[in-house]
């Protein structure tokens, strides 16, 4: 869910907005560039209290030992985003056309 409503939520304001109306390939890069922004900030969040927290980071943020927890968040939340652009577009247009 990281990425599938941020994508959501940010082709429905860009769409609206008009800000992207040169391609649809366009529009797809800049929404999934948001999608991965709003994972990096979360992430970053975590990693913020985890330090101003004073505990141990490892224990605050439940990585389990795996080294490569932030980079697996993030590519869920790419693969979140892409999920939703592929399979809701067409009907997020017809919804948005009928407004």
């Amino acid at each position: 869910m990281q990425g599938f409503m941020p994508a959501i939520l940010a082709r429905e304001i860009l769409i609206r907005k008009e800000i992207v109306t040169a391609s649809k390939l366009w529009l797809n890069y800049i929404i999934l560039s948001i999608v991965l922004a709003f994972s990096a900030f979360y992430e970053l969040i975590e990693w913020w209290v985890a330090l101003s927290s004073g505990e141990d980071a490892e224990a605050f943020l439940g990585t389990q030992g795996y080294v490569w927890d932030t980079q697996s968040d993030m590519m869920m939340a790419l693969i979140g985003g892409i999920t939703a652009l592929v399979v809701l577009e067409r009907w997020h247009d017809k919804q948005l056309k009928s407004l």
